[in-house]
């Protein structure tokens, strides 16, 4: 596509059927815009944002209100593709001190805990983490943050892209649980990549038993004498670890470094967070594949939900949303629709996309006509040769095995991309929907029942 993009045409799409939102995604299509991002005070810069200028970051974005790196190789250098090569076959550490830790501790943590998530809190143990959702009354999900069980009366929420801190402080403003609510200053890198065990193996040594340590199990651990709190687990499919440094303000370069000086013999490159690898396996953004007006069942999540009743649903008491997402559980299993759109899996055509898409590009049906859907999170997928992307289409009823909602596989579509990825100037490529996700995660991602 063209720099010189001509806004006078810009034209937000209304076919797309949004009725069910109060504000709709914004299908206004502006491509690539050149602007230079203001750093100012008023958005917080990491206590890593410098070593990862050094580390040769070159652009960013926002996330929690902080800058955030997304790139490291330039595209005349090869651009994200050489940083997934890098995932994919070595050994990266991502800059993800975006994800803000918010601390609940106190006799209530745990009572608290499981009142603002959809799954079963005191069913994780001491030391362990899960990869939990926060609903609205609505059912809409609020955040997708990895929890992490520290010990009987404190967790913390490491969050995705919304403040959720707040939420949880006004959540207890009453102080009904007897717990503290804060962020603290922890924290996270991502250890990603094939040989992110060996690399922590000679980063810890024999403080941590990684051979035995289960996927979302939590370590201590001191590295670069400083005190680590260590997850087996990452945003990226391959396997991987996160570092939660304590006092990381003051204590950056000493972790960093470590993790620099342990991973030369490995290959270890800097990267940003590997959305291609993300996708691929069907991991979702928060504010990219999903907001605060998108409940569980159309993005996939129906699997975190716990409800009352006998057989399939976990028993948990009152949660923030539980009324509201048993009424649409069943109106699904009445066949009805509570909703217009559902994230599906597509494989597509076109030219390779290798880099993040400024726009949510339009998805038309197989006959032609006017949008009717849009991708979220588009990438080229090296392996199958393919363009992948999940995106939202009209919600045809079709359900799973365990009674949640997908897309029907085999269903055609087109997908409109921008001048540089098409086949020809104008004109739709050609779409499937498949399953997600499209490359099995090293941890394999169980979608089930929630079972804690």
């Amino acid at each position: 596509m063209s720099n010189e993009f001509d806004y006078t045409k810009l034209k937000h799409i209304t076919s797309v059927d949004q009725s069910d939102r109060e504000v709709p995604y914004n299908l206004r299509q502006s491509g690539p815009t050149k602007v230079e991002m203001l750093i100012s005070t008023r958005v917080r810069k990491s206590p890593y944002w410098h070593l990862s200028m050094q580390a040769g970051c070159w652009r960013a974005t926002v996330y929690n209100r902080i800058y955030h790196p997304r790139g490291y190789v330039k595209p005349e250098d090869g651009g994200a593709m050489v940083e997934y090569d890098a995932i994919v076959n070595h050994v990266t550490m991502w800059n993800v001190a975006v994800e803000r830790q918010i601390r609940v501790k106190g006799p209530d943590a745990e009572k608290f805990t499981d009142y603002v998530i959809t799954r079963d809190a005191t069913k994780i143990s001491p030391m362990r983490a899960r990869y939990v959702i926060l609903c609205n009354a609505y059912g809409g999900v609020l955040n997708d943050p990895i929890l992490l069980r520290i010990s009987e009366d404190e967790f913390w929420f490491s969050l995705s892209d919304s403040d959720i801190g707040m939420y949880l402080q006004g959540v207890n403003a009453d102080g009904r649980f007897n717990c503290t609510v804060e962020e603290i200053d922890a924290c996270p890198v991502q250890i990603q990549g094939p040989k992110s065990k060996a690399l922590m193996k000679d980063l810890c040594g024999d403080q941590v038993d990684f051979d035995n340590m289960p996927f979302y199990g939590l370590a201590e651990a001191n590295i670069g004498g400083r005190s680590c709190v260590i997850s087996q687990s990452g945003f990226s499919g391959e396997a991987g670890y996160e570092i939660y440094l304590r006092n990381a303000t003051l204590y950056a370069e000493d972790m960093w470094n470590s993790v620099l000086k342990a991973g030369k013999k490995h290959n270890l490159m800097v990267i940003a967070p590997a959305h291609h690898r993300r996708i691929q396996a069907g991991i979702l953004s928060w504010g990219q594949d999903m907001d605060q007006q998108h409940n569980p069942f159309q993005c996939n999540l129906g699997y975190q939900v716990s409800l009352s009743g006998k057989g399939e649903w976990n028993k948990k008491g009152d949660y923030v949303g539980k009324s509201a997402l048993e009424k649409m559980k069943a109106d699904l299993v009445d066949g009805k629709k509570p909703y217009k759109l559902q994230l599906v899996g597509l494989e597509f055509g076109g030219k390779p996309i290798e880099d993040y898409a400024p726009d949510f590009w339009l998805v038309s049906p197989e006959s032609g006509g006017d949008p009717v859907g849009f991708i979220t999170s588009p990438w080229y997928h090296p392996e199958k040769k393919q363009n992948i992307a999940m995106g939202y289409v009209p919600f045809d009823g079709t359900l799973n095995a365990n009674g949640f909602p997908k897309g029907k596989v085999g269903t055609k579509f087109k997908v409109h991309l921008p001048e540089q990825y098409s086949e020809k100037a104008g004109v739709p490529v050609d779409a499937v929907v498949v399953d997600i996700p499209f490359k099995e995660s090293f941890n394999a991602n169980t979608r089930e029942v929630v079972k804690g």
